[in-house]
């Protein structure tokens, strides 16, 4: 097709993206489920999982190759400004002296998924390491298996009521470091697998080291004495950051979550400048990125050694990030139902670890058949959190409802 036909097209594809994932999305909102767990769901619906198999030529009318290009190039914009948003909302100031639980929870939260991820990855590499280099592979997915989806959690705290009670702040101070701690191994990662020996791995992390220093210790400053800097430098700034990036060696998205993050810290103008850039990419942006990521996801080309890997690899991660955090909270003091819902709150994944997976998918570290089982791994760990969350909140319930034994009275 000439570039008239693919500019009309992508308007179309679009138009049915956005429609097809907000009805989604609202589906999941009335089940209690986060709604962006229904728009990623909605992209897999979308792709040759779903609808490539129930109306193959509808999928491919909508979705030809040039189409999917041009609908890629619209993705990578999304998560770039996605990945700003994440470094906005997070403020590393709430860190400092957040209490022995944080940081026992957070240590154990980021330690027990990898070591028990990384273990996994050496025993699969052979089969679904993808021709990748064992240590990038094994990195990669440890990272991947230990991050907590921030923005996620913050709404699902914000649904169940817990933004406020104790297990909610520690929750979310432990995702936010649980994130930055993730991005950091993914950007190594990054640097191992596209270097071609230790000379351009140290030059890279070096790069990214000054990179870090200069977005801290020189943009952060500037802007804070800016005071409250327009959209369109704020923009600007996030697009140069993540071509920075990217030319040091790391992926653009921690460019841009860098960016997010050295932003001024005044909760009026952090609202007003997310309201602004949210809207465009909320409502257009992130469901064309999901999408691109339904039209990667396979799940129909699935073999039962893939379904068995789905179902190791969802044992794994529950069991790493859910028991490594609950039995943290309890050794740190915490009560065992409070331990409880704090694993299930830093086991939620969502589309954190979509970008992560994404990004490794882009670079060649995973492979498409790893990818869709990790993205079925997010997903069944998300979907889990609100429905344990209720039957934790049941049990709660019933045990301060229930008459104490004659004995104990």
């Amino acid at each position: 097709m000439n570039a008239a036909e693919l500019n009309v097209h992508l308007l179309l594809a679009a138009g049915v993206v956005v429609v097809g994932v907000r009805a989604v999305g609202w589906l999941f909102g009335r089940f209690g489920q986060p709604r962006v767990m229904g728009e990623i769901v909605a992209g897999i619906l979308l792709g040759p999982s779903v609808l490539g198999v129930l109306l193959p030529a509808v999928e491919t009318y909508l979705f030809p190759g040039q189409v999917v290009g041009g609908l890629r190039t619209v993705a990578q914009f999304g998560l770039v400004l996605f990945m700003f948003l994440v470094g906005l909302e997070m403020d590393l100031g709430e860190l400092r002296g957040s209490g022995r639980t944080v940081t026992v929870v957070a240590q154990a939260s980021i330690a027990v998924p990898m070591v028990l991820a990384i273990g996994t990855a050496v025993l699969i590499y052979p089969r679904f390491g993808g021709g990748v280099s064992p240590v990038a592979f094994s990195l990669f997915f440890g990272a991947a298996m230990a991050v907590t989806a921030f923005p996620v959690l913050a709404r699902l705290l914000l649904e169940s009521g817990l933004a406020k009670r104790r297990v909610g702040v520690i929750s979310l101070a432990c995702a936010a470091i649980n994130d930055l701690v993730a991005w950091v191994l993914v950007a190594v990662v990054v640097a191992v697998s596209g270097a071609s020996g230790p000379g351009p791995v140290l030059l890279t992390l070096g790069l990214t080291v000054v990179f870090v220093a200069g977005m801290l210790l020189v943009v952060r400053p500037l802007l804070r004495r800016w005071g409250e800097p327009p959209v369109w430098a704020v923009l600007c700034l996030t697009l140069l950051a993540a071509w920075v990036a990217e030319q040091i060696g790391v992926h653009a998205i921690i460019g841009s979550f860098l960016a997010g993050l050295v932003m001024p810290r005044r909760a009026e103008w952090q609202r007003w400048l997310h309201d602004r850039i949210s809207v465009v990419v909320g409502n257009l942006l992130l469901p064309i990125f999901f999408v691109v990521v339904g039209l990667s996801t396979r799940v129909d080309e699935l073999t039962w050694a893939g379904a068995v890997l789905v179902v190791i690899v969802t044992a794994v991660a529950v069991l790493g990030k859910l028991g490594g955090s609950a039995v943290a909270a309890r050794i740190a003091g915490e009560r065992w139902r409070d331990a409880w819902t704090i694993g299930v709150l830093m086991n939620t994944r969502g589309v954190t670890e979509i970008v992560i997976l994404t990004t490794g998918l882009q670079l060649g570290i995973i492979s498409t058949t790893m990818f869709t089982v990790m993205v079925l791994m997010a997903l069944i760990t998300t979907v889990m959190a609100a429905p344990v969350l209720n039957l934790l909140e049941r049990r709660s319930d019933e045990a301060v409802m229930s008459p104490a034994p004659a004995g104990r009275r």
